[in-house]
């Protein structure tokens, strides 16, 4: 298992693919496989079977899963995509922007 630079509830801009530049919301981390499923981002269409009866299938539209380097945490200050660092503040190891020393949580 990998270590990641990035938590479920971050905000981040994507870095390549078709999604390029759209910002998003973290949903879920999958620390093994290094993915990040964001909302509105890299939209697969899948096809459901009905499971129960009276139940409806049909295409429905899902977030599909995409690697944790192609997207960079999102800074409030610098408006933009940075990298980031840690620092022990108060006890507690806090990420840092390296550019302008933003704190998150």
């Amino acid at each position: 298992m990998a270590k990641m630079h990035i938590k479920t509830g971050d905000t981040v801009v994507v870095l390549s693919g078709d999604d390029k530049g759209v910002q998003g919301e973290v949903i879920a981390v999958s620390r093994e496989e290094e993915k990040v499923l964001v909302k509105g981002v890299n939209i697969i269409h899948k096809h459901v079977k009905p499971r129960r009866q009276g139940e409806t299938g049909g295409i429905v539209d899902a977030e599909g899963a995409i690697y944790a380097s192609n997207v960079a945490l999102y800074c409030p200050t610098c408006k933009k995509g940075v990298r980031v660092h840690t620092e022990v503040v108060d006890g507690k190891k806090v990420r840092v922007c390296a550019k302008c020393g933003y704190k998150f949580n």
